[in-house]
């Protein structure tokens, strides 16, 4: 969690809709005041055909609103609202798709208690000191932190909320009167209600620290002051969630490169992509502000950031836009190459953009581990781009601060950001003896298996469609492409990422407690028989199912489909499939 601070007062409303088109816009253009318009003209080149679908709908159904490009985009994070006392958690795209044409959700009901998975309430004193803005950023992260739901009581802050968002006193007025009768207010000037919960967590408000995440999972916290240290110790490490195995004699490496006629160094360390995203930019103003006020005192300072340094600002909304011009600050960011370049997702799901073919070069042609810092959620290892192996999620302050300063091997605490870190393979003795772990665990999410973000032009999936005639501007997503998964064998499921599999026709296999690949002696390459009943209604949620491969081997898993519905599903190849049948039987 990051040290962010807030103030309700600077939240501005949201407008609801029934739908929002989630415009993943591509970032293509370099440092200019038209990025906004060239990404759009990008995305009615890309998207025309979808874009007139939709526009005809708006004007087909009655029941059916949609809010132009350029104006509003979406991501998975709708969960801030958790944050005004309102019950709410994320769902697959596939599901919102599923649901939008009138399919159930079936789900086995979380507990209240553990955290991953679980219906997670925050509560005790500290609450009162919390910002509508910070309570928001923490629901909205929820899915970073593992829960299904992060969800804060209705209290003083919902009120202020209702109020700075025009209802009227008499609104307000009524709905604490209804909200205390129903013992569902919480009021911090009265002795508190003893609660009972199935587990309790404590985190005490004046322990929480700058942090970032990284470098290959969200999950993986780093204290800023450690930042430096844990590092050099990626570097260090076998190849694996928090290591890069860099021999030491090569970790000084200096790639020298010509960018745009002039010469330029790239080494171990270097950032060159830097993002400021929508994923918590429109739940917290007060953050947008602050990296805008780090801007500012580098202009004054005179600081830039490198040529070669891939920046873009994209806020959730207009909102956002209008706040920081109303301010005087986004022409500080700006002045630093943090030009608004569209509304929604963009680097975190991949929609960067190509990185300049100089720095690409360098970067490939001398094995760098470089970085992506952004204000996103996601930071999978080839997800932000293939060329980043070292993604950190950071406040966007901090994006800003990583961008001045070049590198993510850095001490903000002893070190200018005016000035980079030259000797990164000295150390000292104690830290070159100091032995760590060669475990080589790994996690795998659906990214691994059907990517999100946009197809990189020399990937597998690029070599594959150009065989096949497919022009590279025809490329789009992955998610917009061919899957040939039949199922996923795997130690444990997110669970969002179980659901996507289910919907998409996948069978999800876990091994038993105790086994997984390594101890099965599996390498990837065999292939494999799963033995279930040909006949659907012969399979059970949760059975155990015998697998075995072509080179002898044979070991039990446990099927993962939860609830009969999720079969039914799997039946028909996915949730799509078995709406438009069922469309088609109700038709005729």
């Amino acid at each position: 969690m990051n040290n962010l601070g807030g103030d309700s007062n600077k939240i501005n409303p949201l407008v609801p809709v029934d739908l929002v088109i989630d415009h993943s816009v591509q970032v293509d253009v370099a440092r200019s005041e038209n990025e906004v318009q060239a990404n759009m003209e990008l995305e009615f080149q890309r998207n025309k055909e979808r874009f007139a679908f939709l526009k005809w709908g708006s004007n087909a159904f009655q029941n059916m609103l949609v809010v132009p490009l350029g104006v509003v985009g979406t991501n998975s994070h709708t969960t801030m609202i958790d944050g005004l006392g309102v019950a709410d958690w994320g769902v697959g795209g596939i599901e919102a798709e599923a649901a939008m044409l009138g399919q159930p959700m079936s789900m086995v009901l979380p507990g209240v208690h553990g955290v991953v998975g679980k219906f997670v309430e925050f509560y005790g004193e500290g609450m009162s000191e919390l910002s509508l803005a910070d309570r928001a950023t923490i629901a909205n992260m929820s899915t970073e932190y593992g829960a299904t739901m992060g969800f804060f009581p209705v209290d003083h802050v919902t009120l202020q909320y209702l109020n700075l968002t025009g209802r009227s006193d008499e609104t307000v007025s009524l709905i604490k009167s209804y909200l205390r009768a129903n013992r569902m207010f919480v009021d911090y000037s009265e002795p508190q209600i003893e609660r009972v919960y199935s587990s309790c967590l404590a985190l005490n408000l004046e322990d929480v620290e700058p942090c970032i995440s990284g470098p290959k999972r969200p999950h993986d916290q780093v204290p800023l002051r450690e930042m430096k240290a844990d590092w050099h110790a990626c570097l260090v490490n076998r190849v694996g969630l928090k290591g890069f195995t860099i021999p030491k004699e090569s970790q000084g490496k200096v790639a020298e490169f010509s960018f745009r006629g002039t010469p330029a160094q790239l080494r171990h360390s270097d950032v060159v992509i830097v993002a400021i995203t929508s994923c918590i930019n429109t739940s917290n103003p007060s953050v947008m502000l602050g990296a805008a006020l780090v801007a500012k005192k580098a202009c004054e300072l005179e600081l830039e950031v490198k040529p070669w340094i891939k920046t873009s600002l994209a806020p959730g909304s207009w909102v956002g836009t209008k706040y920081l011009e109303k301010s005087g600050l986004q022409k500080y960011l700006n002045q630093l190459g943090f030009h608004i370049v569209g509304y929604g997702c963009t680097t975190c799901i991949g929609n960067s953009g190509d990185i300049d073919e100089a720095v690409a070069s360098a970067i490939t042609e001398n094995d760098l581990v470089v970085a992506a810092v952004l204000s996103g959620n996601r930071n999978f290892e080839g997800r932000v781009h293939p060329l980043t192996r070292a993604n950190y999620l950071a406040s966007p302050p901090l994006v800003v601060a990583y961008a001045l300063a070049g590198i993510v091997g850095i001490d903000f605490e002893t070190e200018p950001i005016g000035a980079t870190y030259q000797a990164i393979t000295k150390g000292n003795p104690m830290w070159n003896q100091l032995s760590v772990p060669s475990g080589n665990l790994d996690s795998t999410t659906t990214d691994h298996i059907s990517p999100v973000g946009s197809i990189h032009k020399d990937s597998p999936a690029a070599r594959y469609l150009m065989e096949r005639g497919v022009d590279r501007r025809d490329f789009n997503s992955y998610g917009s492409k061919t899957l040939v998964v039949k199922a996923v064998i795997a130690k444990s499921f997110e669970r969002i990422h179980r659901n996507n599999l289910v919907g998409m026709g996948i069978i999800p296999l876990r091994f038993k407690a105790g086994e997984d690949a390594e101890t099965l002696g599996l390498t990837g390459h065999e292939r494999y028989n799963i033995d279930l009943p040909s006949n659907v209604s012969e399979i059970r949620p949760g059975q155990d199912v015998t697998v075995a491969t072509d080179n002898g081997k044979s070991f039990t898993c446990t099927l993962r489909f939860d609830t009969k519905v999720e079969l039914e599903y799997f039946d028909h190849g996915g949730i799509l499939q078995y709406v438009i049948r069922n469309l088609i039987h109700a038709n005729h």
